[in-house]
């Protein structure tokens, strides 16, 4: 059973998922998870590899559709509509609820196309004038504007580690979703290129609900305010991420936190 602290001043959940439990084949990765995520918080999810904390993760846009062995079970509501009805656009919530790799993986095109490509096909802009507002928008929220307002026909894909993840960054918002899921974003790059991503994610906090994996305790720390302890496919505990670090309420938590296993 998850300890949830009590002291939780939450307002109304953006993603709420109850008693959510994932399969591949016969194996239960994840067994009974319940939270609510606000979107005033970056909320970040902890633990040792192989916790199910990204495999939770992927179940908020239901990015585990494309594992064929994979079946979800509970429920997990956007806005309180129920994410896995058979009637969801699949395509529509990816949208809505958009997701940065662990790996940069911007598309073989332009700078420029990395982002447009999805207001394009959404719709979102009826005219070239529009197309171009949001891409030096989404390039800004970003914070790579400056870096590439000159090159915006050079390949994505010749950029650096860390200006890649920002261009996927780019990308996501570009299509304004509600929902920015982060799947150990900073784990492929250096301090300086993690730093901005941390800063960007700062900036971000308060736009969109925020959910970051991450193996980094400390970046947990510094970049969430709300964070969920997993282990060995449950999730262990929830609280303010000052509280988890501080005053943990479970062993398992604190014996993760002090470093006796990880």
């Amino acid at each position: 059973m998850t300890v949830v602290h009590p002291n939780l001043d939450e307002t109304k959940a953006k993603i709420s998922a109850r008693d959510v439990s994932v399969f591949y084949g016969d194996k239960k990765a994840i067994d009974g998870v319940s939270i609510d995520i606000p979107t005033e918080y970056v909320t970040a999810f902890i633990g040792p590899s192989g916790c199910g904390k990204s495999t939770f993760l992927r179940t908020l846009n239901r990015m585990n559709d494309t594992i064929a062995a994979a079946r979800v079970e509970g429920e997990i509501m956007l806005d309180g509509e129920d994410i896995y009805r058979s009637k969801m656009d699949v395509v529509q919530l990816r949208a809505r609820v958009g997701m940065v790799f662990q790996k940069p993986n911007p598309f073989p095109k332009s700078i420029y196309e990395n982002v447009a490509y999805g207001p394009r096909i959404h719709g979102f802009a009826e005219s070239k004038h529009d197309l171009d507002a949001i891409v030096e928008k989404s390039l800004q929220r970003a914070g790579l504007w400056n870096e590439v307002k000159d090159r915006l026909s050079d390949s994505g894909t010749a950029l650096s580690g860390g200006q890649q993840q920002r261009l996927c960054i780019a990308r996501a918002i570009a299509v304004d979703p509600e929902v920015i899921l982060m799947d150990e974003p900073c784990s492929a790059l250096d301090p300086i290129a993690t730093a901005k991503i941390e800063e960007l994610i700062a900036e971000l906090h308060g736009r969109y609900a925020i959910v970051i994996v991450t193996h980094s305790m400390q970046q947990a720390a510094r970049v969430s305010q709300r964070t969920a302890f997993f282990h060995l496919g449950k999730m262990v505990e929830y609280g303010r991420t000052t509280d988890i670090f501080t005053n943990p309420l479970e062993e398992r938590t604190k014996d993760y936190i002090t470093g006796r296993y990880g």
